[in-house]
């Protein structure tokens, strides 16, 4: 990095612009500071920032519209700005649209994931966010949309392991997904796995064949729900209050975090 870059000064500049609201000027500011000094810039203004500043940025894009934030975010600082997602959801729509916040958050996720070819930088990113508590739980939340790839995926971990292909009879989106965690993390794919079907770990045939009759009946109570989810991830958004020495038990969720 050059010794002419100021970093507070990018900093300041980036945060005052994501908290107004000016997402494009911000990507701007990016780009004018990777002309002027490169990509490290870049990537030492995002490991420098809150990660709720972080999380708000990010939220913007997806797989459709990726940023220069999302190509450069270092593994920490992305893992860190997970739970913030959670932030900005009301309680209406967890309650009335829980599959829609998890579509939004599948394409946050796999944006980031999936926005190089990168193999080393990819697994480091699933790496970093499968050593959080808020990272396993959004793995969970996306498992949870398609409950029957999991499974289906889960056994051919099992049988294949490293061998072990995206291809499913469903063929969702969140397969490729699981497959790289499950290479990048075994632990955290365990974790999400076991986080999604509570019962797997002690007798996963008992949980694949009730699994099959619930779908048949209408009814689920094998895997934990997106909603149930959802609310799980708000709960781990972290408040400045909670981080003091003195945390109130009487703060509400997602409360002062932007401030």
């Amino acid at each position: 990095m050059s010794d002419e870059m100021n970093l507070p000064t990018l900093r300041k500049q980036f945060t005052e612009l994501v908290i107004a609201g000016s997402t494009e000027r911000a990507e701007e500011a990016f780009n004018e500071a990777v002309e002027e000094f490169g990509d490290i810039a870049v990537v030492e203004v995002l490991a420098s920032i809150e990660p709720q500043i972080t999380s708000l940025h990010l939220s913007a894009f997806d797989g459709g519209k990726l940023s220069l934030a999302t190509l450069l975010v270092p593994p920490k600082a992305w893992a860190e700005s997970l739970a913030f997602f959670a932030a900005k959801w009301r309680e209406d729509d967890i309650e009335n649209d829980p599959e829609i916040l998890a579509e939004a958050l599948l394409a946050h996720v796999h944006g980031v994931i999936f926005s190089t070819d990168d193999l080393t930088r990819r697994s480091e990113l699933l790496a970093a966010a499968a050593a959080t508590d808020s990272g396993i739980t959004v793995f969970t939340i996306l498992f949870s949309l398609a409950p029957e790839d999991i499974l289906e995926v889960a056994d051919k971990i099992h049988s294949m392991q490293s061998y072990v292909t995206g291809l499913t009879e469903n063929d969702h989106d969140v397969v490729p997904l699981a497959i790289e965690l499950a290479k990048a993390s075994e632990d955290g794919w365990e974790r999400a796995l076991y986080e999604l079907y509570p019962n797997f770990l002690h007798d996963p045939d008992s949980v694949r064949e009730k699994f099959e009759t619930e779908e048949e009946e209408g009814e689920r109570t094998t895997h934990r729900s997106t909603q149930e989810l959802l609310y799980q991830l708000r709960k781990l958004v972290p408040t400045r209050r909670s981080e003091s020495a003195n945390p109130s038990k009487h703060k509400r969720l997602g409360s002062d975090i932007f401030s």
